[in-house]
């Protein structure tokens, strides 16, 4: 990339790198996926005529939508040689990112996980119309479809959503605290404690991508989830320290193994209990939750 600052196109690029890293990071669930569309995006910007471009920031969502379509149809193939279940690659985000409400919903590991039940071209509409407000002539630009295809399929995604989300939002405060009690739980093993904040029929994801142990289909059940992670807990031989951090604006859990880093831990609460334990242990997604990834709407 140019490091001429009076270059214009470089210029542009640059004013809205972290916007585009986001759009391709909530269409992927993957940054080295989104790192790739952003390199896609820039071979593309640096040979269109900015004389045609009315509006920079549009033209660049709508390359960056495209080349991480084309990725989405790929990685869905590649996702079914999987080993395990699959989960979004974890990134630590700063305190603006939680502060957006509305972004650190559509980031949290739960909703991602919904996402991953639409279809690509659904995905990049719900995601660009929901998340970014962008409007339905632009999305249609960018997804090769009408405005009015694009608002029925707008219309379709969102109903499909709704109806997975969580249906009270939860603040970061009542999460953290849940959060603590489950690793005070975990710190002393105390099956009880566990029990006392799983939801009744909580799931646990584990994605070890076939590298490290990990849980190869959902865990169901809040006995079956305490026993299972006392049990994995109580195996290791070395010293395993819990703290809290801030992973796609959400409060969750960093775990070490003698100081070095084993996996992430999200989770979803619903009315003051875990429902959905999302354990992150594959090394070679957990290359960003140790330096802050800048994201932006």
């Amino acid at each position: 990339m140019s490091d001429n600052a009076a270059d214009p196109a470089t210029e542009a690029f640059v004013a809205h790198r972290n916007l585009l890293f986001t759009v391709a990071y909530e269409m992927l669930g993957s940054a080295a996926d989104a790192e790739d569309v952003l390199q896609e995006t820039w071979l593309r910007w640096v040979k269109v005529d900015l004389e045609q471009v009315r509006d920079r920031r549009a033209y660049l969502v709508r390359i960056t939508t495209r080349q991480a379509l084309n990725r989405l149809r790929t990685m869905t193939r590649r996702r079914e040689s999987y080993v395990g279940p699959w989960l979004p690659e974890p990134l630590l985000t700063s305190p603006d990112v939680a502060e957006d409400v509305e972004l650190a919903e559509s980031m949290s590991m739960a909703l991602m996980l919904v996402l991953e039940t639409l279809g690509p071209t659904e995905r990049a509409v719900f995601v660009l119309r929901e998340v970014f407000a962008v409007g339905y002539e632009e999305i249609a630009a960018a997804v090769g479809k009408s405005p009015a295809a694009v608002r029925q399929i707008a219309h379709r995604a969102r109903r499909h959503v709704d109806a997975r989300r969580p249906c009270e939002a939860v603040s970061q405060s009542e999460t953290r605290a849940v959060l603590e009690s489950f690793r005070r739980a975990l710190d002393t093993g105390d099956l009880q404690g566990l029990l006392d904040v799983l939801a009744p029929d909580v799931v646990m994801v584990g994605d070890g991508g076939g590298l490290k142990q990990a849980a190869l289909r959902p865990v169901t059940g809040a006995e079956k989830v305490a026993r299972y992670i006392i049990g994995g807990t109580g195996k290791v031989p070395s010293t395993v320290t819990v703290d809290q951090t801030v992973v796609n604006g959400n409060p969750a859990l960093v775990m070490r193994l003698d100081g070095e880093l084993d996996g992430v831990l999200a989770v979803r609460v619903e009315g003051a209990r875990i429902t959905g334990l999302y354990y992150v242990r594959n090394p070679e997604k957990l290359t960003r939750v140790e330096s802050e990834t800048p994201l932006t709407r």
